[in-house]
């Protein structure tokens, strides 16, 4: 109500000035008529004048918000990463008949030019996956533990704006309801091999180009949340956090 009220006297006090100064013009140059035709063609430009200024201000206020939602996302993101995301890569990486030469590709120096030749690969091949090269038990009892954690993620409202973050949730989830479906994960046929082989597969592509795309957000944004995260790089066998 005190702002209703505010806006009121505003109003009164601007049109009051407005009305003043006319009147004080017409004392001085006698010309009435000059004075209305001068006033219709403010008048006329207000429509104008108001559009523009609205689509300006739209403009820049969609940027700030956007910006902001950006900023809540990445840190989301950030602490998917601390709290599973690096664990899961290490985890999912163990599975795939190609680590070395992924590694190679993750391992050069340019961060822009990784996800540009990581997407590239993932188009045409894709990654070698094989479901018997490690223990699909164990990584069930890991994917389970974090099914909590990812499931409070999927409630955060900023997510649904990140069609790609989603999908890799999903993804997830989805290996995680078929390992917990099979009676025994040892005793598996070659058809469900190959199953788990592609779902690996889907989850390990979708977790590397987010973990690329969220090391460049740090590299631009926290060099020194960058500088730890580029020191433990999961994909590198001689990275530790110490500085030598």
């Amino acid at each position: 109500m005190r702002q209703k009220k505010w806006e009121i006297y505003l109003v009164v006090v601007l049109s009051v000035a407005s009305f003043s100064i006319y009147f004080i013009k017409n004392l001085i140059f006698h010309d009435v008529w000059a004075i209305l035709s001068d006033l219709l063609s403010q008048i006329a430009f207000l429509p104008i004048y108001i559009l523009l200024s609205t689509i300006m201000i739209d403009s820049l206020l969609s940027q700030r918000e956007k910006g902001q939602r950006i900023k809540k996302l990445n840190m989301v993101i950030g602490a998917f990463f601390s709290e599973s995301g690096v664990e899961l890569l290490q985890s999912l990486s163990k599975y795939d008949q190609t680590s070395v030469e992924t590694a190679r590709l993750i391992l050069l120096d340019d961060w822009n030019q990784k996800v540009v030749r990581m997407k590239k690969r993932l188009a045409e091949d894709g990654f070698q996956m094989n479901s018997r090269l490690s223990e699909l038990e164990g990584l069930k009892t890991k994917l389970l533990g974090k099914r909590d954690f990812l499931l409070r993620m999927l409630e955060n409202p900023n997510l649904l704006e990140h069609e790609s973050f989603t999908e890799l949730l999903w993804a997830i989830f989805h290996l995680t309801e078929e390992l917990v479906s099979r009676q025994d994960l040892k005793q598996l046929s070659d058809a469900d091999y190959h199953h788990f082989s592609v779902d690996i597969g889907r989850a390990y592509g979708l977790l590397i180009l987010e973990w690329l795309t969220y090391m460049i957000h740090l590299k631009e944004d926290y060099p020194f949340l960058f500088s730890y995260a580029a020191r433990t790089n999961p994909f590198d066998p001689e990275a530790r956090a110490e500085i030598s």
